[in-house]
């Protein structure tokens, strides 16, 4: 039997439409009282064996050889962790004529949260940059988000980000880091496994994905926060985001080539400098926002698909490009440099 196959041509990513999907069955049937409890207690051992998943995937003798690149990856922690949160800063001023206080809250909170890893990889592969650096730029980003997320959220947001306190922060340590350190731990014992059966074990990471997403919009459909949302502030959001993905596109793009690197991690560099993690943000924003978390992600997903239509498109270009081999650039400049040297007027 011929497998089904998603069609090329089609512009939204599936996963997208079973996160609408799954915000829809919120709305018509959100989790009340003790399901609601039941639901909560799952998405949070959900997210916690995701990250210890996570944990086991990363082979720590690519992480200890992608120190190496350093010069690459304090790039996209500064991207990830510096630039955009300034960015964020600077959208203060579209509140509250722009944009509602909620709504700014999410997309400064869309502004902290660490990047992507597989997306980043994928698109660097298929664009033909360093996909070892974007490995382990996603890797180490991820890592770091854990805590720099939470230390950023309680420092920019303050009271917006609705129990941030030590025992959130204790919290987000208990249910992301522990697992992950966990994972690195037995990786020894069950990696072979992981990777074997690394297609099967990715449902699992986007099934704890949507339960964590129907928890969130249940409260929120529960405690009637959609009704302070109307069609045109969701319109203004929509191109803040937009706005917001081209500036960082072209700074990972434009800054990296200033910074001197070459083609393959100026690749790497845009596509993991300039994303942010679903997977990562939504759990964090569950424990930050409480009952106000629905409103806070929802410009995490709409940023989420944005950037990966657009970057799908960049990185189908990208592949196209001309790529001079390291040889053929070489004997160009020895040849520059004996011209030059004999005072010949070469080419």
């Amino acid at each position: 039997m011929k497998r089904l196959t998603w069609p090329s041509w089609m512009p939204i990513d599936p996963y997208i439409l079973l996160l609408l999907g799954t915000v829809g069955v919120a709305a018509l049937l959100p989790a009340r009282g003790g399901a609601a409890d039941v639901a909560s207690g799952a998405s949070t051992v959900a997210i916690a064996f995701l990250f210890f998943l996570y944990g086991a995937r990363l082979s720590t003798r690519e992480a200890l050889d992608g120190l190496k690149h350093w010069r690459l990856h304090v790039t996209v922690l500064a991207c990830t962790f510096v630039v955009f949160p300034l960015l964020g800063l600077a959208a203060r001023g579209l509140e509250p004529v722009f944009l509602s206080h909620s709504l700014y809250t999410g997309l400064l909170f869309l502004t902290l949260v660490p990047s992507t890893i597989q997306s980043s990889i994928a698109f660097t592969s298929m664009a033909r940059g360093n996909v070892p650096a974007a490995i382990c730029a996603g890797s180490f980003s991820s890592l770091a988000g854990i805590v720099i997320t939470p230390l950023l959220a309680a420092s920019l947001l303050g009271g917006s980000a609705g129990g941030f306190s030590a025992d959130s922060l204790l919290k987000i340590v208990l249910q992301l880091l522990v697992p992950f350190v966990a994972g690195q731990l037995a990786r020894r014992w069950i990696g072979a496994f992981v990777t074997r059966h690394k297609r099967i074990l990715g449902l699992v990471d986007r099934g704890s994905i949507l339960l964590v997403v129907y928890v969130a919009f249940s409260e929120g459909m529960v405690r009637g926060i959609w009704s302070q949302v109307s069609p045109l502030r969701l319109a203004g959001l929509l191109v803040v985001e937009a706005v917001l993905l081209a500036v960082m596109l072209l700074l990972t793009w434009y800054g990296a080539k200033a910074l001197r690197f070459d083609r393959a991690d100026r690749i790497a560099i845009q596509f993991a400098g300039s994303k942010k993690s679903l997977a990562s943000g939504l759990p964090m924003a569950s424990v930050l926002f409480g009952p106000e978390a629905s409103l806070a992600v929802l410009p995490l997903m709409l940023f989420h698909q944005m950037q990966l239509m657009v970057c799908a498109v960049i990185a189908k270009r990208r592949s196209h490009d001309p790529v001079e081999e390291p040889a053929v650039t070489e004997q160009r400049d020895e040849a520059i440099r004996t011209a030059v040297g004999t005072g010949t007027r070469s080419a």
